[in-house]
């Protein structure tokens, strides 16, 4: 099968978002793999015994586009870009539940040790990500929406400035400016919860 041009993608996202679902079937198999990279992309990122696989991911994702109604899709690299802030709402939605039933809404009783393993959970580290993305948010959205789209989407400088509508210069600046101050965020809070 031979790989479509970005301009057919284009024309089947845009079919798509004016109600045309036979566009939608035809998309699906093209980015299914592509999405499933960015979900492996994200689930690496991840602790090790993660109970929610690429798959799952994709399809809960998958899901939740299907839902947007009415979506002027731009391009391919903004439906990533949608895509990926729903993947990152998904697993930040699985991190919440799994830290409040590991805080005690399924309590059991654990060793010290099995304790200790647990202190070592990545999930609150999307959640601290999420909560830091989300404060940047406030007061430039720009900035945050470029780490979605880097750091969740896995899109390039070039993809992430057409989706944005900026210059490659301005997103290589947001994402180098962007990182120090969730870095310096992270970071502080943690500080201050010790």
């Amino acid at each position: 099968m031979q790989e479509p041009t970005p301009s057919e993608v284009t024309r089947l996202l845009k079919d798509w978002g004016n109600g045309d679902s036979a566009a939608l079937d035809q998309l699906m198999p093209i980015v299914y793999d592509e999405l499933r990279r960015v979900a492996a992309r994200y689930l690496r990122r991840e602790r090790q015994d993660h109970t929610l696989q690429a798959t799952a991911l994709v399809n809960e994702a998958y899901l939740r586009l299907i839902d947007q109604n009415q979506v002027q899709w731009q391009n391919r690299a903004h439906f990533m870009g949608v895509a990926a802030q729903m993947m990152r709402r998904i697993l930040v939605d699985h991190a919440r539940t799994h830290n409040r039933v590991k805080r005690g809404g399924g309590a059991q009783k654990v060793s010290l040790d099995e304790a200790v393993a647990l202190a070592e959970d990545r999930t609150e580290d999307l959640v601290e990500l999420d909560d830091a993305l989300k404060a940047l948010a406030e007061f430039d959205e720009r900035k945050s929406r470029v780490v979605e789209m880097r750091y969740f989407g896995g899109l390039s400088v070039e993809e992430t400035a057409e989706v944005l509508k900026v210059s490659e210069i301005t997103v290589a600046r947001d994402w180098k400016l962007a990182k120090a101050w969730l870095y310096t965020t992270i970071n502080d809070n943690r500080e201050h919860a010790s």
